[in-house]
């Protein structure tokens, strides 16, 4: 069993979320309160009985996702092929809590740990149905790219400077020629075609699935209009092989987007690496097998 991650982050527990729901949405305030087992890091999520939760932000920087989901979720979710989060409430800072928060639907499903799905070549397939439906939709009045989506879906470039630092205190300790050829490619292969919508943060624990199949996804706070080469990380960071070369035929994009793509990778692996390298082996290896891989990626597609 996972363990219920303990009660109170960031200042906010299961007597607070009691306080604001029975002060905001009397409806619901016989409901019982509990932490969801497996939290994000950017918001807290609670239970509200059996078929709601309450979602809130940990901190300033997060609170812009809260408007943005409220609005877009309902208007996207039509035009997707699986579910993504209901919008059933919009809170509002009370009860000594400074921001937003909201109440969604609760989604059935596990997080999509590759022991729970079937089949992995035909989960790479609707992983790469759903980017291809969500770049579909309709961008009117679409919020760009930049800072609330953490500049997911700008271009890599924004990063510039924290991945040189990265590479420059890695030196030695992994392939930093061929990873600053990689990055250099990156920046090299700018977007160039119309914003599309991307999801920002395409990962196991932003998918759901269910009796081994994709059901849900989850956590649009990097979402945005604008490049769509972040939501193709995954073809690494879950994918390998036969369902890597799935994803890859079936989700498309061009070479540039792929150049992009693996350097929205490196630069995520490289700040984390230069961070666990010596302090937690277990993450640090399994950077160092990502960077491996999408420096690999390069030498044969780049």
């Amino acid at each position: 069993m996972v363990p219920t991650p303990p009660d109170g982050r960031a200042g906010i527990d299961a007597a607070l979320v009691t306080r604001l729901v029975a002060a905001q949405f009397p409806q619901w305030s016989g409901l019982p309160v509990r932490p969801v087992e497996i939290d994000g890091w950017d918001n807290r999520t609670y239970r509200l009985g059996d078929a709601l939760t309450a979602r809130l932000p940990t901190a300033a920087g997060y609170v812009p996702a809260v408007a943005k989901e409220n609005e877009w979720l309902p208007r996207l979710a039509p035009s997707l092929p699986f579910a993504v989060p209901p919008i059933m409430g919009e809170g509002v800072p009370g009860e000594g809590y400074p921001f937003p928060w909201s109440v969604r639907g609760w989604l059935d499903g596990e997080t999509a740990a590759p022991e729970r799905i079937g089949d992995l070549g035909q989960f790479a397939l609707s992983v790469a149905d759903f980017i291809l439906a969500l770049q579909r939709c309709d961008t009117t009045g679409g919020p760009l790219a930049g800072e609330h989506s953490w500049y997911r879906g700008a271009s890599p470039a924004y990063y510039d400077e924290e991945t040189r630092r990265c590479l420059a205190a890695l030196d030695g300790r992994v392939d930093t020629a061929r990873a600053t050829a990689v990055w250099e490619a990156a920046l090299a292969a700018r977007w160039h075609g119309a914003p599309v919508w991307f999801h920002g943060d395409i990962a196991s624990g932003n998918l759901l699935v269910a009796d081994g199949k994709l059901t849900a996804v989850i956590d649009f706070g990097t979402s945005g209009v604008g490049d769509p080469a972040c939501d193709l990380v995954i073809a690494w960071g879950m994918f390998s092989g036969e369902s890597r070369e799935a994803f890859r035929r079936a989700v498309g994009q061009d070479e540039g987007t792929w150049a992009r793509a693996r350097g929205w990778l490196l630069w995520k692996c490289l700040l984390t690496l230069s961070g666990n390298i010596d302090t937690d082996p277990g993450r640090a290896a399994v950077d160092r097998r990502l960077i491996a891989e999408v420096l690999d990626d390069h030498d044969l597609f780049g």
